[in-house]
């Protein structure tokens, strides 16, 4: 049998083989950023060394959201190394609201996929999640092993997820995880208008609304080694639901004025 077989291949071989068979999507990947210096590097060159591998039209876009560390100064020295690294800087610090809505807005590819800088996952999954999203529009992946967090953020997520699925109907194993595939062309429809954490839910919801297929797949997650995150502190987690409250009106009319959504299913 062929060396070149994929039948022989390893996995991830396999998946950038199968990748290529097909006409080949732009992508725009892009960090939110706040204080990443000690991420900004390794974050950048997973992404472009992933990318470099399924199509030569992407592009990287680092959204400094008024960092006070050296983040911006460094992700301005990528972006002048490299012209496909785009740097957007907030004048103000915009929250992850702000700088989510920043990062599609700028978007200019096909596919845009949004991450933290601090390597939640490995970037080889965007492969698999590439091929998926040929059926979809939307690729929401799940942390398949969440115990190196700790049980207190288990059990935040778990009460957060759980509480999304009964006021909004929203059918997905883990809303705030930072990997979102989606095409760019939904926001034709959607209008995000979230500031805080809640704009992972919002964006899962308003696309179920209007109709979007998102599909769902797990991936092995790795718990932030350096730098601090503030997801599961008690004013993230206020302004969270203080925002989803302020929201609920607005999304709920929505959702009787859309067509019926299609179903959130399980990637194979």
């Amino acid at each position: 049998m062929s060396g070149n077989s994929l039948v022989d291949a390893p996995e991830e071989a396999r998946g950038l083989q199968m990748a290529r068979r097909h006409p080949a999507e732009s992508i725009t990947v892009f960090f939110p950023l706040y204080n990443e210096e000690d991420n900004i590097h390794a974050a950048v060159g997973s992404a472009a060394e992933i990318l470099e591998t399924l199509t030569d039209d992407y592009e990287i876009l680092l959204i400094d959201d008024a960092s006070t560390d050296r983040t911006g100064a460094l992700a301005d020295a990528l972006s002048a190394a490299d012209p496909r690294i785009r740097v957007v800087h907030h004048p103000r610090n915009l929250r992850l609201g702000g700088a989510l809505k920043s990062g599609f807005k700028f978007a200019t590819k096909d596919l845009v996929l949004y991450s933290d800088a601090d390597y939640p996952f490995d970037m080889i999954e965007l492969v698999k999640a590439v091929r998926i999203i040929r059926q979809c529009d939307v690729v929401a992946a799940y942390r398949l092993d969440r115990t190196g967090e700790g049980p207190l953020r288990t059990v935040y997520s778990f009460g957060w997820n759980l509480l999304i699925k009964l006021l909004f109907g929203l059918r997905v194993k883990d809303v705030n995880f930072s990997f979102k595939l989606v095409r760019r062309k939904i926001f034709e429809k959607v209008q995000l208008k979230g500031e805080s954490s809640f704009i992972d839910a919002e964006l899962l919801i308003r696309c179920q609304y209007c109709g979007y297929r998102i599909l769902q797949m797990g991936v092995d997650y790795f718990p932030r080694s350096r730098g601090v995150s503030t997801l599961s502190s008690f004013d993230t987690i206020r302004k969270m639901v203080k925002e989803m409250v302020r929201l609920y009106p607005e999304l709920k009319a929505l959702r009787r004025e859309s067509r019926q959504a299609g179903p959130i299913t399980q990637a194979q």
